[in-house]
């Protein structure tokens, strides 16, 4: 092997162009800018939506509906086969699925579903929960489990007194 036998790696790179460096360059003289004119200053520059003075076309369409997502109530679905994480003869409330990792409470999560999928395998479960399916609570009645609604408009109630009380 010899000096004249090793190949330069090509390196694709753009090169960067130089403006403003003389007429030959070819971005001389007006460096690329145009003649006069607001974008021919320097520090000029635009808002990315702007059409040249007239209405833009976001603020010339019409906003239409309205969503009510954040007066919402939030649930933290949880599947049957993930109470399969916890000890027999426990209590499944919001407060001890956190607490045994199950699901992590985000900010305005308030209330819990149980869905039905997957098979149950612990006993005795005492599930206290806003909602869930029919078929989640005949996996937990089957494993003699109880199951208990808590309702809603309690939990509502509650925070509207205690908002009252301050």
């Amino acid at each position: 092997m010899n000096l004249n036998d090793v190949k330069q790696v090509s390196i694709s790179r753009k090169k960067a162009k130089r403006i403003g460096r003389g007429i030959g360059s070819g971005q001389g003289k007006t460096a690329g800018k145009g003649h006069k004119g607001q974008n021919a200053r320097s520090g000029s520059s635009r808002p990315r939506a702007f059409e040249g003075g007239t209405m833009p076309l976001y603020r010339r369409l019409p906003k239409r509906g309205f969503n009510n997502d954040r007066f919402s109530d939030k649930y933290v679905i949880v599947n049957v086969e993930q109470l399969n994480a916890l000890s027999d003869g426990q209590t499944v409330t919001l407060a001890d699925l956190d607490k045994a990792g199950i699901v992590k409470v985000n900010k305005g999560v308030k209330y819990v579903k149980i869905l039905g999928n997957g098979e149950l395998k612990v006993q005795k479960l005492k599930v206290k929960v806003h909602k869930i399916s029919k078929s989640a609570k005949e996996k937990i009645e089957n494993n003699q489990g109880t199951v208990k609604i808590v309702s809603l408009t309690s939990d509502k109630d509650k925070n509207k007194t205690k908002n009252k009380k301050k």
